[in-house]
This record gives C-alpha cells, sequence and structure tokens, in this order.
C-alpha cells in the first residue's frame, strides 16, 4: 500500500511546520493501519468533554453500513498501546457499531504537540459552540505560550476573531452556560461583553431568552445603556436612573417597570397627586414602533 498523508487543514499544517523548541512535530504516516480497537486509549488532552448521543448513534449506524471512511489518527505509546490524537468521535461510534479493528494513522508526538494538535483541530470543527472554541484559544495561549498574534498566524484565523472569542469568557457563568445550549448566538454575546455591569448583562441575556430579542436589537439595547445622552432621550430602561414627574412609589412603580421590561423601552409613568397621568411608551424609528404595535397586538391574543 502507498505511503499517504492526512488532509491538514492551513492551520494545523503552519502548528506542526513552526512549532516551537522542543516540540516534536508528527511524522507523517508510512501507511494506514488497522489497529485492534481495544488497544486505543483515547486522548487525555482533548479539550471537548461531551458529544452529542443523538449525532455519535447516527454515526455509528453510518459506520455500521458503509465503514470508516476517514482513519483516525494515533500515537503509539507503552505496551503496544496508542493514543488517539484525532478521531475521538470515530472512535466513541466505532465503539457502538463494535468494530474490533479500526484504520488508523500512526504518528510520533509528545505530549506537547498532543495537546496543541487536539486543541487546533478542535478549534477546526464547525460544530463547536462558541465557548468551546474560545476554552481552546485560552488553552494554546496558556500551556501552549502562544501569543493571539503567533495563534493567529498558525490556526488561519484573524486576531481580531480570536479576541472576540477570548472576551466571551468573560462573561458570567450563567451567560456562558446559555451559549453553550445555543440559547443565545455569538452575536447576542459579542453585544453583551460591552458591558461593563455584570446585572445588566445577566438582565439583558434574560430578555433576549424570553423575548427572543433580535441582536440588533440587543446591540441597540447595549448601545444606549452605554451611552447617557441616549438614555436621557428615553432610548432605554435603567435600573439606577428615574424620569422626572415619575410617580416612584408603591405599585406603581413596579407596574411601570413591568411595562418598561414588556416593551424593552424607557416608559414613563407621569401621575399626581390627584390621580391623573399618562404612560409614555418612546420609540425611535419605525421599527421600534412596529416591535411596540405587535407587543400590544400579542396582548389581544
Amino acid at each position: 500500500m502507498s505511503a499517504k498523508k492526512t488532509a491538514l487543514g492551513r492551520g494545523l499544517g503552519a502548528l506542526i511546520e513552526d512549532a516551537g523548541e522542543g516540540i516534536h512535530a508528527p511524522e507523517p504516516a508510512a501507511a494506514i493501519n488497522e489497529i485492534d480497537i481495544n488497544q486505543i486509549e483515547v486522548n487525555p488532552f482533548q479539550p471537548r468533554k461531551t458529544f452529542d448521543d443523538e449525532a455519535l448513534m447516527e454515526l455509528s449506524a453510518s459506520i455500521r453500513e458503509l465503514g470508516i471512511i476517514q482513519p483516525i489518527t494515533v500515537r503509539q505509546i507503552d505496551n503496544g498501546r496508542y493514543q488517539l490524537i484525532a478521531g475521538e468521535r470515530r472512535f466513541r461510534a466505532s465503539q457502538l457499531a463494535g468494530l474490533n479493528a479500526m484504520p488508523a494513522y500512526v504518528r510520533v508526538a509528545d505530549d506537547q504537540a498532543m495537546l496543541e494538535l487536539a486543541l487546533v483541530e478542535n478549534i477546526q470543527r464547525e460544530e463547536l459552540d462558541a465557548i468551546e472554541v474560545a476554552i481552546s484559544y485560552q488553552r494554546l495561549i496558556e500551556e501552549c505560550n502562544l501569543t493571539q498574534e503567533s495563534m493567529s498566524e498558525r490556526v488561519g484565523k484573524k486576531r481580531s476573531t480570536i479576541t472576540n472569542y477570548l472576551r466571551l469568557l468573560k462573561l458570567p457563568a450563567e451567560i456562558q452556560l446559555g451559549i453553550r445550549l445555543r440559547k443565545i448566538s455569538m452575536g447576542h454575546a459579542r453585544a453583551l461583553v460591552n458591558m461593563d455591569s455584570v446585572e445588566e448583562q445577566i438582565k439583558i441575556y434574560n430578555m433576549i431568552v424570553e423575548d427572543a430579542l433580535s441582536v440588533r436589537q440587543v446591540e441597540e439595547l447595549v448601545r444606549a445603556l452605554n451611552e447617557p445622552e441616549a438614555e436621557a432621550q428615553g432610548a432605554i430602561p435603567s435600573t439606577n436612573s428615574k424620569p422626572k414627574d415619575d410617580d416612584t412609589s408603591g405599585d406603581f412603580t413596579d407596574f411601570r417597570d413591568q411595562l418598561r421590561h414588556f416593551f424593552h423601552t424607557k416608559v414613563e409613568l407621569k401621575r399626581n397627586n390627584k390621580g391623573t397621568g399618562k404612560i409614555v411608551i418612546p420609540f425611535h424609528s419605525d421599527n421600534e414602533l412596529l416591535q411596540i404595535m405587535g407587543l400590544v397586538d400579542k396582548m389581544k391574543n
């Protein structure tokens, strides 16, 4: 059988070619080997800890029907055993399918190279959530001593992209979990990162989840909170300031706050001592007016 090489992405290829001093780049495999599946161990450096059970079952069914199209990659360790470098999903699915052996490329890699390879392979997977990607970037920086600039060159990503992912790790744990569960998108999360107040971040996060706010709506909310002039014009509810002439006593304050939360704008409730007054629902564009009208229509149903 002729020698074969794995199809490495540009970023992974650069990582291997430019590996730092003391890191031994994996050598190309001489051939594809059939390895006893019981002799293979999972990669202890695998940054991904969770696997979708349903997706694994689907892959397992495909492997039973068609076999393994792309070999896994392993390194040989003591006692004739092997350790995964790449392909843990295929390995797990093959176990479920009852395979006795798997096709594999055998490479030479030390622990440092194993970690880098596993992290970079993870980053290149499309199905990863944004927090998994961010953690992989962070580990490359902290455990592999890479700067954002050098990592940008090695993984083939813009430095600004890497920075945006890393900033997600500054968000509260509740919001990070929401990203992992795909309750909010990367766009929502990037907008929330621009807020200094954890309390406000969580408040708007809950609004996104409960009211299905778009990324643009969240960006406008965050911009208004970060710009005092916009808030003064009534663009967004604030937990720290109160409009002039508002009745802020008792149940009226609670009612006003409920209206602000419902309409996502700085509703004003004005009432004098005689019990007369008005409720003002401000808007600053036709789009905002249409959103308010849509919420009113929902109340009719």
